[in-house]
């Protein structure tokens, strides 16, 4: 009867365990200009509705697989060295984090008492989001292997006001994550949302433009005999643009 049991119990923990990790090889992925989960959460800031709560501003939820891991530490310090440029830019923070509540207190505690790169403490102004269940890591597809481990929830998800996915990107936890590189990714986003235009490699605000994909120069002198002075067609398929000339 014993030997039933546990070959009954055994076999309830195979079939949950394949369940399981048929369930993340099925986890949805999410697709730019989808709309991205919403999701109600506890955070270090309150209950939040995500991204309701934010209404039609730009939003960024950023994620982590743990509370106080090295390099997870380093991203939020610099996070919160940057808010004033987000606010500039308009853009909403989040934090998701697999640990509890309580520990995101501490965390949060910790980290401000720290003086990062020989500069004074920085308040935390942005949530940190209680996802111990995993659900938003699945949700957003951040579980990337069948060992279900947290290990690979380190994604950058910017979000535009309409709350599509506008860009993402993900990072091993061996590497920190580039501030600099997600504030011109929006910036470029922002350009090219507000202007119907591209941005080339490399770009930095203040810099040319792209037009959007033509067929031939041709086209633009049939549409307009005046010839954009700003225009600087380096061959037909790629033509730059001052932003400051109409």
């Amino acid at each position: 009867m014993k030997k039933q049991i546990v070959l009954m119990l055994a076999l309830v923990f195979t079939a949950a365990v394949s369940f399981a990790q048929e369930a993340v090889k099925q986890s949805p992925r999410l697709l730019l200009g989808e709309e991205v989960p919403s999701f109600t959460a506890e955070t270090t800031k309150g209950v939040l509705n995500f991204p309701a709560d934010y209404g039609s501003k730009w939003k960024i939820l950023f994620s982590h697989p743990a509370d106080f891991t090295p390099v997870c530490s380093s991203e939020i310090l610099e996070l919160a060295t940057d808010q004033k440029v987000f606010d500039k830019l308009g853009v909403k923070l989040a934090v998701v984090s697999t640990d509890p509540l309580d520990k995101h207190y501490s965390w949060k505690k910790s980290l401000e008492s720290i003086h990062y790169q020989g500069q004074d403490p920085v308040s935390i102004n942005f949530p940190l989001i209680d996802d111990q269940n995993k659900s938003i890591a699945y949700a957003y597809g951040m579980i990337h292997s069948n060992d279900m481990t947290s290990r690979d929830v380190r994604g950058v998800f910017i979000i535009d006001p309409d709350d599509k996915l506008a860009a993402m990107f993900y990072y091993p936890n061996y590497v920190g994550r580039n501030m600099d590189e997600i504030i011109r990714t929006v910036q470029a986003l922002q350009t090219a949302r507000e202007n119907t235009v591209l941005t080339p490699a490399n770009w930095k605000p203040g810099e040319r433009v792209l037009l959007p994909y033509i067929e031939s120069y041709d086209e633009i002198r049939s549409e307009s005999p005046d010839i954009d002075p700003g225009l600087y067609p380096l061959t037909w398929y790629m033509i730059y643009k001052n932003l400051d000339m109409k």
